[in-house]
């Protein structure tokens, strides 16, 4: 098979099955004062040293969670108290989710935040809570939060940055973006399934629990903590990610020369990813094709898989119709020449068969 799905999940690094392997023989729950248990401690916090320097904040102000979509809650519920909230219009369903009296700020053609929308919303001085992704799942699109960052803090406003995607695929610094928070997840950099992390500025990282226990996290979240889950997070966070742009453009001219439309083109992305919409064929006849071949893409977020529904991230975007028809490609961190050679050939068989086998029967 050849796997073009990594924003759904990447594959597991190799870093980071050494190190479940090597935190499955410590036996000790890291809230015990024993040996073990200062063993299983010591593991602990060397891994939230690892992951809160990777992503410039400070290691106490790191708290673990199950994933991303556990720190997007985390981050609304603690940071929104109190505070309406406002998403941009393409934001993940876990925010959305976790916020669903949110108020939406709208996007341009390729995905990026109207800033001017955004500050006329703020200017009425009332407590805010921004919500922004730092990469759009979907798409790539790179938003400016550095920008926004600076537009929040001159409101008063509190800016939550989900940097699931971009997190291994670009440099994210908590510091150097001026959010509050940033949610993050190991699965989406290589590590496994079962572990995230909400880095929080220190102005905000006394914050409620969403999950109460046992007084985990400073309190901030309970329970015990998986710490292979978390010992491969770190070591995935620590592994060095390819350039794959080169290979990302090769995938998509060739969808284009097929007749794709590229989705978010005109706007920064990630390396990693295209948006390709395929105008008259639904998004799941053509992920089952490409299946059917042994090739595995995703129509939208995986968290929306076995729907037919219609994309809110391209219908943000414009794209009328076209939000039904796109699929995304996303290239995994160990993706070759010969996996993008199969998928622009089988694409473009794809592409034919679809369009006649659809086309409307001549009179």
């Amino acid at each position: 098979m050849v796997y073009l799905d990594a924003n759904a999940t990447e594959p597991l690094r190799p870093e980071a099955r050494e190190a479940m392997l090597a935190a499955l023989v410590t036996t000790g729950n890291p809230s015990s004062v024993h040996a073990a248990g200062r063993a299983a401690r010591k593991l602990l916090e060397d891994a939230r040293e690892v992951l809160a320097t990777r992503f410039g904040g400070e290691p106490r102000d790191l708290v673990f969670t199950s994933g991303g979509t556990e720190a997007d809650a985390l981050a609304v519920h603690a940071l929104g108290a109190g505070r309406r909230v406002i998403v941009g219009a393409t934001e993940h369903d876990a925010v959305r989710a976790a916020a669903p009296r949110a108020v939406p700020f709208p996007v341009d053609k390729d995905g990026v935040g109207d800033l001017a929308t955004l500050q006329s919303m703020l200017s009425d001085g009332a407590p805010a809570l921004i919500c922004l992704m730092l990469a759009n799942n979907e798409t790539g699109t790179i938003q400016p939060i550095a920008r926004v960052a600076a537009l929040c803090r001159s409101f008063g406003a509190r800016l939550h940055v989900d940097a699931v995607q971009a997190a291994g695929r670009m440099d994210v610094n908590l510091a150097c973006l001026g959010a509050h928070s940033l949610a993050l997840s190991s699965h989406k950099l290589g590590g496994p399934a079962g572990a995230g992390a909400l880095l929080l500025d220190p102005e905000v990282s006394t914050i409620a629990a969403l999950i109460a226990g046992g007084g985990q996290e400073r309190g901030r979240r309970g329970g015990t903590p998986p710490l292979p889950a978390i010992a491969g997070f770190a070591a995935a966070a620590g592994a060095s990610s390819p350039d794959l742009s080169a290979l990302r453009d090769t995938a998509e001219a060739a969808a284009i020369a097929a007749g794709a439309v590229a989705c978010g083109a005109g706007a920064l992305r990630l390396g990693n990813t295209t948006c390709l919409a395929l105008p008259g064929v639904r998004a799941d006849a053509q992920v089952i094709a490409l299946d059917l071949a042994g090739i595995a893409v995703s129509a939208g977020a995986a968290c929306s898989s076995g729907k037919v529904t219609t994309s809110h991230v391209l219908t943000a975007m414009g794209l009328g119709p076209l939000a039904g028809q796109a699929i995304r490609i996303s290239l995994p961190w160990n993706a070759t020449e010969a996996d993008v050679a199969a998928f622009t050939a089988e694409y473009a068989r794809m592409a034919d068969r679809l369009r006649m086998t659809l086309a409307p029967r001549a009179a």
